[in-house]
């Protein structure tokens, strides 16, 4: 039987790597035989625990500190990955964050441009940087990390960010129209209450226990239940799949 979960050989760049669901998906991606390049913005301590547990368990990883919102950086980022691992075959398109929770009469025109680059710019410069290669290689794969907020508005105070991961949906159709006949696969998963330090940072213990109740499934996710559908994505076992976006919510938001 085929191993569609087999990376070995594969070169994998995941932005946001250092906690949650970029951390979980680092470290599946290592078990499964990629080779990680974890890049990171401010959280140093846990880029390096990814790196060592991927490297622990006898896998390649390198951290790489960058800001994605940075072209420059982006480019500095691409070609040390292809300098110390090699060709990038898969792009995970994670880093991004809320900033802040703020209504629409508050939000300010910075703070909205500064969420838009976090999450939406960031991702389709990543993306354009990566593209020329895998068009000479005859392929790769590019995961996005939307949100449920992209399709339901998200919580009181998210517009900003709901809406950049609403423009990741659809940049990820675009993408995935344009590069489908050299072989670039483009695809997004959607996550929805999720267990992370976004919740801690953002989420009152009052609104997560609501939330909770409002899930069939009855509880939030974890990273690694994200992880496993981007691991999905990437691998052949996804090989008919272009420009779709997996929903994992425990229910919250059916089809």
């Amino acid at each position: 039987m085929h191993n569609f979960f087999d990376f070995s050989g594969k070169v994998a760049l995941i932005t946001g790597a250092s906690s949650g669901i970029g951390r979980a998906t680092a470290e599946l991606f290592g078990e499964c035989g990629a080779s990680i390049a974890v890049t990171y913005h401010k959280n140093r301590a846990g880029a390096d625990a990814a790196v060592a547990a991927i490297t622990g368990g006898g896998g390649r990883a390198i951290a790489i500190q960058a800001d994605f919102t940075n072209s420059p950086e982006i480019a500095r980022t691409v070609a040390e990955v292809e300098e110390k691992l090699g060709k990038i075959d898969i792009l995970v398109n994670n880093a991004g964050s809320l900033v802040e929770r703020l209504k629409t009469l508050d939000l300010t025109e910075q703070r909205w441009a500064e969420v838009m680059d976090l999450n939406a710019t960031s991702a389709f410069f990543a993306a354009k940087a990566v593209v020329p290669k895998m068009l000479e290689n005859g392929g790769g794969v590019i995961v996005n990390v939307t949100s449920i907020a992209a399709r339901n508005g998200g919580a009181l105070g998210s517009i900003h960010y709901s809406s950049a991961k609403a423009a990741m949906l659809t940049m990820t159709k675009g993408l995935a129209k344009e590069f489908a006949q050299a072989g670039i696969r483009v695809n997004a998963v959607s996550p929805g209450v999720i267990d992370t330090p976004y919740h801690e940072t953002f989420t009152t213990a009052e609104t997560m226990e609501n939330l909770r109740k409002a899930i069939p499934m009855g509880r939030e996710g974890r990273p690694d239940e994200v992880a496993s559908v981007i691991a999905f994505l990437a691998s052949d076992a996804a090989s008919y799949l272009c420009g779709e976006t997996v929903e994992v919510n425990g229910g919250l938001l059916m089809d």
